[in-house]
């Protein structure tokens, strides 16, 4: 080979016995074949990847990851939560057909629903999940699906799955469950019988804040549907965030084990605070511990703008669940596409600051919070 051939040819193709100890990572776009007949043997199912969009085994590995954890027969990856969301909705609803959501969502889940979908021609009702009247009040003869959050986002509202569950099968419906903040560690949902569970790989799973991923579990039937949506809108994960999901993932019970005590070591500490009108963080979630996130509410005349620039360490983000701890602040990020009036009905106010919790020591965490408030 000349020059300008040998530049683009390299590595040569070679067979190895070699074996690495962790998964290699399949940063390609394609996958190679033998020849015609080899490559329509992907279409036959013979083989397992042909066009990374289409699958990677990176990607799948996070998906798998997942759902085992989850205790799920497959699990998808996809770019981020929003689409693990979307992707999982799909497999279910379809034009003409209409979804319950919570009232109280994570505000990107809010403009999805309310807003987004109504392209594809899917309805979305917004509810008081605490109240099982309304929830049966909204069911219509095209309702399809129950979607709920395991613990809400930023009030930190534990649901009731196991009444969600049995509303949505007394009346033939699929249930799905945004499981981000409790984790697998902290809550199963697919033990108590929700359908789908969907995951901000971003935030948990894969732990280390330099992943936007997503993930959604459930049936090989619903899954297969989940992945070809994932696959022909386009929103795939690329190998290298898969692989960097799975090395995340594998430490995911001994962050949540951390950040869950400092959690809560925390939210003890700032109960009563004369300058915190309320602190809101979970009871009874998990023998394993009530989740890694804490909610304060400022007292009037304290503010948050000052607070914020108050924390030393502690940085200011528009997400969460990294090992450092960090703060932001809900209707300026996540609840920003939430109109007002349903933030005030929901209790999200503008002096709400939501704490991420992360695995330092717990007496500087508490310690750095305490002075800033003094």
């Amino acid at each position: 080979m000349r020059f300008q051939t040998k530049n683009v040819h390299f590595p040569q193709k070679m067979e190895t016995s070699e074996v690495s100890k962790t998964k290699p990572i399949y940063q390609t776009s394609a996958f190679s074949f033998h020849d015609i007949d080899d490559m329509e043997s992907y279409f036959e199912g013979k083989k397992s990847y042909m066009y990374t969009r289409m699958g990677n085994p990176n990607t799948d590995d996070l998906g798998k990851g997942v759902a085992d954890l989850e205790g799920a027969e497959m699990g998808v990856a996809s770019a981020s939560g929003l689409s693990a969301i979307l992707a999982g909705v799909l497999a279910v609803a379809k034009t003409g057909d209409h979804i319950i959501a919570t009232e109280d969502l994570y505000g990107g889940t809010y403009q999805l629903f309310a807003h987004e979908l109504k392209d594809f021609g899917i309805s979305v009702s917004f509810v008081d999940y605490s109240s099982r009247e309304e929830i049966e009040d909204e069911i219509r003869e095209n309702t399809v699906l129950l979607y709920t959050e395991s613990i809400t986002n930023p009030l930190l509202r534990v649901e009731d799955l196991e009444g969600i569950v049995k509303i949505a099968a007394s009346h033939g419906l699929k249930t799905m469950v945004d499981n981000t903040f409790a984790t697998p560690y902290l809550i199963r949902p697919h033990e108590i019988g929700a359908d789908i569970v969907a995951h901000s790989a971003t935030k948990y799973i894969a732990g280390h804040s330099d992943v936007s991923a997503g993930i959604v579990t459930g049936s090989r039937e619903l899954m297969v549907k989940a992945k070809g949506k994932v696959s022909i809108l386009g929103s795939n994960l690329g190998p290298f965030d898969g692989w960097l999901g799975c090395r995340g993932l594998k430490t995911l019970s001994l962050r949540m084990e951390r950040q869950c005590s400092n959690a809560q070591k925390l939210a003890r500490s700032l109960e009563g605070h004369a300058k915190i009108n309320n602190v809101f963080y979970p009871k009874a979630v998990s023998e394993e511990g009530n989740g890694a996130i804490v909610t304060i509410d400022l007292a009037e005349g304290i503010s948050v703008q000052e607070f914020s620039t108050k924390l030393d360490w502690v940085k200011i983000v528009p997400t969460l669940a990294g090992v450092e701890t960090s703060i932001t602040y809900p209707v300026g990020t996540s609840h920003r596409p939430v109109p007002k009036d349903m933030r005030e009905k929901l209790g999200v106010t503008d002096s709400m600051i939501r704490i991420s919790v992360g695995i330092e020591d717990a007496e500087d965490i508490v310690e750095v919070f305490q002075k800033a408030l003094s």
